[in-house]
Protein backbone atom coordinates (compact mmCIF):
# COMPACT_ATOMS: atom_id res chain seq x y z
CA UNK A 1 0.00 0.00 0.00
CA UNK A 2 1.35 3.35 -0.87
CA UNK A 3 1.70 6.14 1.54
CA UNK A 4 0.27 9.53 0.98
CA UNK A 5 2.65 11.75 -0.02
CA UNK A 6 3.62 14.92 2.44
CA UNK A 7 3.18 18.27 1.10
CA UNK A 8 7.06 20.30 0.50
CA UNK A 9 8.49 21.95 3.52
CA UNK A 10 9.97 24.77 2.16
CA UNK A 11 13.11 25.88 4.27
CA UNK A 12 11.91 29.43 5.84
CA UNK A 13 14.09 32.13 4.32
CA UNK A 14 15.27 34.39 7.26
CA UNK A 15 14.83 37.79 5.47
CA UNK A 16 17.25 39.75 7.59
CA UNK A 17 16.14 43.17 5.23
CA UNK A 18 12.57 42.24 6.46
CA UNK A 19 11.20 43.36 3.67
CA UNK A 20 11.67 40.27 1.38
CA UNK A 21 8.84 38.93 -0.78
CA UNK A 22 10.27 35.47 -0.61
CA UNK A 23 8.87 33.53 2.28
CA UNK A 24 10.50 29.65 1.61
CA UNK A 25 12.84 27.69 -0.75
CA UNK A 26 13.75 24.38 -1.36
CA UNK A 27 16.94 23.82 -3.34
CA UNK A 28 18.27 20.38 -5.36
CA UNK A 29 21.10 19.71 -7.71
CA UNK A 30 19.95 21.79 -10.45
CA UNK A 31 17.69 24.15 -9.55
CA UNK A 32 15.94 26.61 -7.01
CA UNK A 33 12.47 26.53 -5.58
CA UNK A 34 10.84 29.69 -4.38
CA UNK A 35 8.12 30.25 -2.29
CA UNK A 36 7.08 34.09 -2.57
CA UNK A 37 4.40 36.12 0.05
CA UNK A 38 1.35 35.48 -2.31
CA UNK A 39 1.62 32.16 -2.21
CA UNK A 40 2.94 31.17 -5.37
CA UNK A 41 6.15 29.11 -6.24
CA UNK A 42 8.42 28.55 -9.15
CA UNK A 43 10.71 26.49 -10.09
CA UNK A 44 14.35 28.11 -11.83
CA UNK A 45 16.85 25.59 -13.17
CA UNK A 46 20.00 25.42 -14.58
CA UNK A 47 18.53 25.41 -17.70
CA UNK A 48 16.00 27.87 -17.28
CA UNK A 49 18.18 30.70 -15.51
CA UNK A 50 21.66 29.19 -16.42
CA UNK A 51 23.90 27.27 -13.49
CA UNK A 52 25.63 30.56 -12.83
CA UNK A 53 22.32 32.63 -11.50
CA UNK A 54 21.26 29.05 -9.71
CA UNK A 55 24.90 29.13 -7.59
CA UNK A 56 23.64 32.50 -6.51
CA UNK A 57 20.37 31.93 -6.03
CA UNK A 58 21.91 28.71 -3.63
CA UNK A 59 23.96 31.64 -1.52
CA UNK A 60 21.67 34.40 -1.28
CA UNK A 61 18.57 31.40 -0.23
CA UNK A 62 21.55 30.23 2.44
CA UNK A 63 22.67 33.44 3.51
CA UNK A 64 19.05 34.99 3.78
CA UNK A 65 19.14 38.05 2.25
CA UNK A 66 19.07 39.52 -1.53
CA UNK A 67 17.30 36.35 -3.35
CA UNK A 68 14.15 38.26 -3.71
CA UNK A 69 15.94 40.90 -5.56
CA UNK A 70 18.29 39.26 -7.29
CA UNK A 71 14.79 37.09 -9.21
CA UNK A 72 13.63 40.70 -9.58
CA UNK A 73 16.58 42.37 -11.09
CA UNK A 74 18.60 39.33 -12.90
CA UNK A 75 15.71 36.84 -13.51
CA UNK A 76 12.38 38.27 -14.21
CA UNK A 77 10.22 34.90 -16.10
CA UNK A 78 13.55 33.19 -16.25
CA UNK A 79 11.77 30.31 -14.22
CA UNK A 80 11.29 26.62 -15.60
CA UNK A 81 7.90 26.65 -14.03
CA UNK A 82 5.24 27.42 -11.92
CA UNK A 83 4.68 25.06 -9.24
CA UNK A 84 1.47 26.91 -8.10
Amino acid sequence: MLTPKRPKQYKRYKNLSGDSKVVGYEIAKDSVTVRFTDCSVYRYSNQSAAPENIGKMKELAAAGKGLGTFITTKLKDRFARKVR
